[in-house]
C-alpha cells in the first residue's frame, strides 16, 4: 500500500538507469500515479548512466543493476542504495530451427573471448550432443553503454573463467570485449540478436521473453546444473544468501554448488536516492509502493518476488532518508 504521500496531485519524481528493469518500473509508475497521483517519469539510459545522473544531481532516484564501487559511493557520499527487483541477465542465441542450448561458463567465456567463432565447434556440440548445429560464424553481441547486465554477465564469467580474469579483468558495467559487435541498451542489443542468424547476446531476461523467436540459454551452475532465468531459478538464487550487508549490495551470481535449482546469472537491481533531500518524503512513498504492492507486477517480466529480508533491510535504509 502506497503511504507517505499528501496532497500529490501535482507531485513528480524523476529517475533514470537500468534497462533491466525499466518494463517493471514503468508498470510501477502506472500504478502508483493511479493510487496516488504523483507522477514518475523514467528513462533507461544504462545503470552507468543513472549512476552519473543521481550523483550529478540530475534526477531524484536512479537505478542500476550493479551495486556502488567503493569510488562511485566516494562520489555520492550522500547516496543509499535499496535492491527493489530481483531478476537475471538471460543469454539469448538465433540459430534458425533451433530454440534452446546448454553452455557452460567456460564456453560461454571462450565465445566472448573470440577464441570459439563457430556454432558447430566441438565444445558446444559436446554440451548438445542431440542438437544438430551449423557451421555458423558466432556473432558476439554486447552492451555500448554501462550496463548492469554486463556487470552481471561479466561477474559470472569473472568468477568460472580464470582466462576471462585473466584477459579482461573484474566485473563491471563496461569492460573492453575482445570480440563482438556493440547495442545501446536492452532493446538494442535485443533488436541486433532478433535480426542476426548466428548471434548471441546477454540481455535481461524480460527482453527475451517480450521479444519472442529467440533462443535461450541454459547456463550451466556451480551444481553442475543446466538452468534457465526462470523465476524458481531466480529465487532459488537469492536464496543462497540470506545476509544483506549494511550497504545492501548483494551478489547473487554463481551461488555455490548446494544451490542446485540457481540460475547463476540471477542479480537484483537496485534504487539509488540521496539523503536529506527535499523530496525524501515523496522518495519514501514511490520507493516503499515497489517494495511491496509492486511485486506482484513481476512474474510476467521474469522478476520474482524479493526476499522478506530483503525487503526489511531495504525498509530499514528508507526510513533513514529523512
Amino acid at each position: 500500500m502506497a503511504t507517505g504521500v499528501a496532497s500529490a496531485s501535482a507531485a513528480s519524481l524523476s529517475g533514470a538507469g537500468s534497462t533491466l528493469v525499466q518494463p517493471l518500473e514503468a508498470l510501477w509508475a502506472s500504478g502508483y500515479q493511479s493510487s496516488t497521483g504523483t507522477s514518475i517519469s523514467y528513462a533507461g539510459v544504462g545503470s552507468g548512466t543513472g549512476i552519473s545522473d543521481i550523483t550529478a544531481g540530475l534526477v531524484d532516484f536512479g537505478a542500476s543493476d550493479a551495486p556502488l564501487s567503493a569510488a562511485q559511493q566516494g562520489q555520492c557520499p550522500n547516496c543509499v542504495q535499496m535492491p527493489w527487483a530481483l531478476s537475471a541477465t538471460a543469454v539469448g542465441f538465433h540459430l534458425n530451427g533451433i530454440g534452446s542450448l546448454d553452455l557452460s561458463g567456460k564456453v560461454l567465456a571462450e565465445i566472448y573471448l573470440g577464441q570459439i567463432t563457430k556454432w558447430n565447434n566441438s565444445a558446444i556440440k559436446a554440451l548438445n550432443k542431440k542438437t544438430k548445429l551449423p557451421n555458423r560464424k558466432i556473432t558476439v553481441i554486447y552492451r555500448s553503454d554501462g550496463s548492469g547486465d554486463t556487470y552481471a554477465f561479466t561477474n559470472y564469467l569473472y568468477h568460472v573463467s580464470s582466462a576471462w580474469a585473466g584477459k579482461v579483468g573484474p566485473p563491471a558495467t563496461t569492460v573492453s570485449f575482445p570480440t563482438g559487435v556493440q547495442g545501446k541498451g536492452n532493446a538494442g542489443v535485443t533488436s541486433i540478436l532478433a535480426n542476426t542468424n548466428g548471434g548471441i547476446a546477454y540481455v535481461a531476461a524480460s527482453y527475451l521473453i517480450q521479444q519472442g523467436g529467440l533462443g535461450a540459454i541454459a547456463v550451466e551452475n556451480a551444481a553442475g546444473k543446466f538452468t534457465y532465468p526462470n523465476l524458481k531459478n531466480i529465487s532459488a538464487a537469492a536464496a543462497a544468501f540470506t545476509s544483506v550487508p549494511s550497504n545492501n549490495a548483494i551478489s547473487i551470481v554463481d551461488p555455490p554448488k548446494r544451490a542446485k535449482l540457481a540460475y547463476p546469472i540471477s542479480t537484483y537491481t537496485y534504487v539509488i536516492v540521496p539523503k536529506n533531500t527535499g523530496k525524501a518524503a515523496l522518495l519514501q512513498g514511490w520507493i516503499r509502493y515497489a517494495l511491496t504492492t509492486g511485486q506482484a507486477f513481476g512474474a510476467k517480466l521474469d522478476f520474482a518476488p524479493l526476499p522478506s529480508a530483503v525487503v526489511t533491510a531495504a525498509s530499514n535504509t528508507l526510513n533513514s532518508l529523512s
